[in-house]
């Protein structure tokens, strides 16, 4: 069986985006200020003219594993702010915590205000737009290759890898993942599908999930007629799965890291 992605003990932090995108840590030592590394690193990626600093703390999620002194037993807290409670399935699935249920953060209503919030996006629009991000970033003493626009030269659990427009030479996969709601069976789903990514891919990937109960139209525009249903969106040709998504050598023929 294959090992956890994750150590026992740490600290996760998500930050999104308006647009739902989404850059994580997962960090042992549980260093502080993790949230403004992440801002700069949204900058970086997305070529944003500052560190969208606004984003904390209206757009951030918060899991912590520690060891209880008296007891010896693990604690699990995991706290989403309102507008990123919407993805707990997704937060589960990254810091691979089962079906942990994400507690609503407290801030005051002023500092998370909507309308103060929007008035960021003539500054940052790119934020409020899709890219279809999901990134796990890493200490700088881990990183070899920073250029505007992404980061090279890492394993695929250590990429940060951005998926606008995919060209010929792109060294990586853009997939699409269908679900029906937001059930037990689609977060063991997920959270099975993210491990066997993370552990068995050669090249960097970006894993959009899409309910179809939300989203018709595009189940309607993808031809879903069942879920789960793994699309690969790039490189070309397309191909997809429909149904369980445990057999890793499918999934690798899917995404062509081995012959069919």
């Amino acid at each position: 069986m294959n090992s956890s992605t994750v150590p026992n003990l740490y600290k996760g932090i998500a930050l999104f985006t308006p647009g739902g995108d989404l850059i994580y840590c997962i960090d042992p030592s549980k260093q502080q200020r993790w949230h403004l590394n992440l801002c700069t690193a949204l900058q970086e990626i997305l070529g944003l003219p500052e560190p969208p600093h606004f984003l904390v703390p209206c757009y951030t999620a918060t899991l912590d594993r520690w060891l209880d002194p008296n007891t010896q037993e693990v604690k699990v807290s995991a706290e989403a702010h309102p507008q990123v409670l919407q993805y707990q399935m997704l937060l589960n699935a990254i810091f691979e915590a089962g079906d942990m249920v994400w507690q609503p953060a407290h801030v005051s209503e002023e500092l998370c205000n909507p309308l103060v919030l929007a008035t960021y996006y003539r500054q940052f629009p790119e934020l409020w737009e899709n890219h279809d991000l999901i990134v796990r970033f890493q200490p700088m003493e881990t990183q070899t290759d920073i250029s505007r626009g992404g980061i090279t030269s890492f394993p695929p659990s250590q990429s940060l890898f951005k998926s606008a427009t995919p060209t010929a030479s792109t060294q990586g996969y853009v997939l699409r993942l269908f679900v029906s709601g937001h059930s037990l069976a689609t977060e063991q789903t997920l959270e099975t599908l993210h491990q066997l990514l993370e552990r068995s891919l050669s090249h960097p990937y970006t894993l959009k999930v899409i309910d179809v109960l939300k989203h018709p139209e595009q189940a309607e525009a993808n031809q879903i007629a069942a879920t789960p249903t793994l699309v690969k969106v790039w490189p070309k040709p397309g191909r997809r799965i429909v149904g369980e998504l445990h057999d890793v050598e499918t999934i690798l023929r899917l995404l062509g890291e081995i012959d069919s």
